[in-house]
């Protein structure tokens, strides 16, 4: 190998770990059909895209990125209070989430990106985030050991979707539709 090769090698290195991405990392299997775990995996799900999109409010300068962080935040204290609701309806006594060493990451890694990067990088953990959420929620929706959780799972759905095709759309550059309602 030459000099030139090594050089060219290096900065595709350089280039690549500066646009390093770290999703939260997806709920455990047992969440999508035991309560607790479900309701443990909804809630930091949702404290994820509530940190993660106040950071987003606080970073970023481009207005689609800053409607749907805003959409984020008031859907998903939305989706937990109704998760709340229905865990206390199932019996269960649900304890406040805490953000998993995974999604801390994922929070730091934004917090400390440049302002070139954030939005792609914010953009790029709202994707397999929701994905996992969507999963999480339709499989609980379907198989979960409690009713008013599974209500609660099957009424998380659509917004999720909505999240997802959003950020898809804005990852792929097309303008976000109108999706501040719920």
């Amino acid at each position: 190998m030459n000099i030139r090769h090594i050089a060219m090698l290096l900065a595709a290195t350089v280039g690549t770990a500066s646009l390093a991405q770290t999703p939260p990392p997806p709920p455990p299997p047992e969440a999508k059909t035991a309560a607790t775990p479900y309701v443990m995996a909804a809630g930091v799900s949702d404290l994820y895209e509530i940190n993660s999109s106040q950071v987003a409010l606080q970073k970023s300068q481009t207005p689609a990125i800053r409607k749907f962080a805003t959409m984020l935040i008031k859907h998903h204290q939305k989706t937990t209070a109704a998760t709340v609701k229905a865990a206390t309806k199932a019996g269960l006594t649900p304890t406040p989430p805490v953000l998993d060493a995974g999604a801390t990451a994922s929070i730091n890694e934004l917090q400390t990106a440049s302002a070139a990067d954030f939005d792609r990088l914010y953009i790029g953990q709202q994707i397999p985030a929701h994905q996992a959420a969507l999963d999480l929620h339709q499989s609980y929706s379907t198989g979960g050991d409690q009713a008013p959780l599974r209500m609660s799972a099957k009424a998380a759905v659509p917004i999720v979707k909505q999240h997802l095709d959003a950020a898809m759309k804005m990852q792929a550059g097309k303008p976000m539709a109108n999706m501040s309602g719920m």
